[in-house]
């Protein structure tokens, strides 16, 4: 039992990278649920920290919102993903990992962008920071995302009918259409790999 005088213990401090990283971590649901609505004083609630504690890490409420539009688009998640997929199983099922992965990313992407753009604030794209070396813009997330796939043809390389980095281009095509439409809303994901290796005839 402890003694009504002892000193409290107090957990140990956490550096500046690792309050920014739980600050961040807890606001982009909630960026994702209100948009630019979201005020500092509700992150700092949800992160039970103080208010002030945010402005040590973030200059202001738009920096914070900027680092968490970065962290949407930030492919590393992704693609840590996709490199953990065995390829000992058998394709289908690694597309199908594949395509709940890339669903993923692109509904965390979707929450965020959405809801600041109901909220009256587009989202702009900003450079990483120096020696970031995650992948700077679109062309490089899209380039090393379909490296990521198309390592998950090649084993099937001498049963493709075109070469697996075209193989990954289709695949992502087809993912990122029905991302950003009512493409096969009902399909899942291993319906829709099966369409993708099988075509559409029975």
């Amino acid at each position: 039992m402890t003694e009504p005088n002892a000193p409290r213990r107090r957990a140990p401090g956490m550096s500046t990278e690792q309050r920014r990283e739980m600050i961040l971590q807890t606001a982009l649901p909630l960026v994702a649920e209100y948009g630019s609505a979201v005020t500092t004083a509700q992150i700092a609630r949800a992160a039970g920290i103080g208010e002030a504690t945010v402005f040590r890490v973030f200059t202001d409420k738009d920096e914070l919102i900027q680092a968490c539009v970065a962290r949407a688009l930030d492919p590393t998640q992704l693609l840590s993903h996709l490199g953990t997929i065995s390829l000992e199983q058998p394709l289908a099922d690694r597309l199908v990992e594949a395509a709940e992965a890339v669903q993923g990313h692109l509904g965390r992407m979707g929450a965020v962008l959405g809801a600041l753009a109901a909220t009256g604030r587009p989202p702009q794209r900003t450079p990483p920071a120096a020696g970031d070396a995650r992948p700077a813009g679109r062309d490089e997330s899209q380039a090393a995302t379909k490296a990521a796939v198309a390592e998950l043809f090649e084993p099937e390389r001498d049963r493709l009918r075109i070469p697996a980095p075209v193989a990954a281009d289709v695949f992502l095509g087809f993912m990122f259409a029905r991302g950003r439409s009512t493409l096969a809303p009902d399909l899942t994901a291993a319906e829709l790999v099966d369409l993708l290796l099988h075509g559409a005839l029975r």
